[in-house]
């Protein structure tokens, strides 16, 4: 099975781009089209766990009240949306976490589940 290009004798060719060059050298940079450096950067947003802290150090759900530092930023229902999402991932999947956490629980050979415990207590503050 063979694959037959228009112009096989240009297949190889190799061109010069002089004209493009040409251009983008005239062209000024401009401080406002390079990317923000760091220090520019807006400060990040914490969104807080409304519900219990589980074993694994993630919040069992988030509210969906649209923060204020947010305006301007992210449309209210887009977070809504977005928040909801994280929700019902975490209502789906974490049952199924917690049955695993009891399983290494039981089956703890060394200190018969008791090594967990610290991680238990600490996590419910």
């Amino acid at each position: 099975m063979s694959v037959l290009l228009p112009n096989m004798a240009d297949f190889d060719t190799i061109y010069e781009l002089e004209e493009e060059e040409e251009e983008e050298e005239s062209e000024p940079v401009v401080r406002s089209q390079e990317l923000p450096r760091p220090r520019d950067a807006p400060d990040p947003v914490a969104v807080r766990g409304a519900g219990h802290i589980t074993v694994f150090g993630l919040s069992n759900k988030f509210d969906t009240e649209f923060p204020s530092v947010l305006t301007g930023k992210v449309a209210p229902e887009e977070f809504k949306t977005s928040i909801s999402r994280v929700n019902a991932c975490l209502r789906k999947n974490l049952p199924v976490n917690v049955k695993w956490l009891l399983c290494g629980c039981l089956c703890c050979c060394c200190t018969l589940g008791c090594s967990l415990w610290p991680v238990v207590c600490l996590n419910k503050r």
